[in-house]
C-alpha cells in the first residue's frame, strides 16, 4: 500500500480504487503495470477512442476530450498529493487524453498513421525536447501533468503534419 510522501512506495490495486482521482489517474489500473506504464496508457487511448467516435459528433467529441483534460487535471493533482510524487510514472491519464486527441486529428481507418502516431507521440513523450521537459519539471500540478503530454502531441502532431505536406 502507498503511503502519502513516500515516492518510493509502489501503488496498488487498493490505492487505485482508493478514490475515484486515483482510480481515474491511473488509467482504470492500467498504470499498475509494471513495465512501461505510459506507453499502457497510450493504448488505452485505443479502445476509447474508437468507442467514443462511433457514437459522438466531432463537435461533441472535442467537447468531450476538453472534460477529460479538466477530469485529470483533478485527477492528476488530488493523486501526486496523495502519493507525494508530483507525476508518479503510474498516472497515465495524461497519456491517454493527449493521445486522444492525436487519434482524432490523424487520418481516420489508417492503420500506418495510427502506428506512426503512437511512435512519435511516445518518443515525445520519453524524451521530452524543450519546451515539454521545461513545463514537466517546473509547474508542479494537474495542468502540469496534462500539459507536458499536450505538448509532446502537438509535436507529434507537427511531424506527421510534415510528412504529408512532403509525401502526400
Amino acid at each position: 500500500m502507498t503511503t502519502s510522501g513516500n515516492p518510493g512506495a509502489r501503488p496498488n490495486l487498493r490505492f487505485v480504487f482508493s478514490h475515484p482521482a486515483h482510480f481515474i489517474a491511473f488509467g482504470f489500473g492500467v498504470g499498475l503495470s509494471p513495465v512501461a506504464p505510459g506507453t499502457f496508457g497510450t493504448l488505452l487511448a485505443f479502445p476509447i477512442y474508437i468507442g467514443l467516435s462511433r457514437v459522438l459528433s466531432d463537435p461533441v467529441f472535442i467537447f468531450v476530450l476538453l472534460t477529460l483534460f479538466v477530469l485529470g487535471v483533478w485527477a492528476c493533482e488530488i493523486t501526486g498529493r496523495n502519493l507525494g510524487v508530483h507525476d508518479h510514472g503510474g498516472m497515465v491519464w495524461d497519456e491517454t487524453v493527449a493521445f486522444l486527441l492525436v487519434l482524432f486529428l490523424i487520418p481516420q481507418h489508417q492503420l500506418m498513421w495510427a502506428a506512426f502516431a503512437f511512435l512519435l507521440f511516445r518518443l515525445f513523450d520519453i524524451l521530452k525536447p524543450p519546451p515539454i521537459g521545461k513545463v514537466d519539471m517546473t509547474v508542479r500540478n494537474g495542468i502540469g501533468v496534462m500539459l507536458d503530454d499536450i505538448i509532446a502531441a502537438f509535436y507529434a502532431l507537427l511531424c506527421l503534419a510534415g510528412w504529408k505536406l512532403v509525401f502526400g
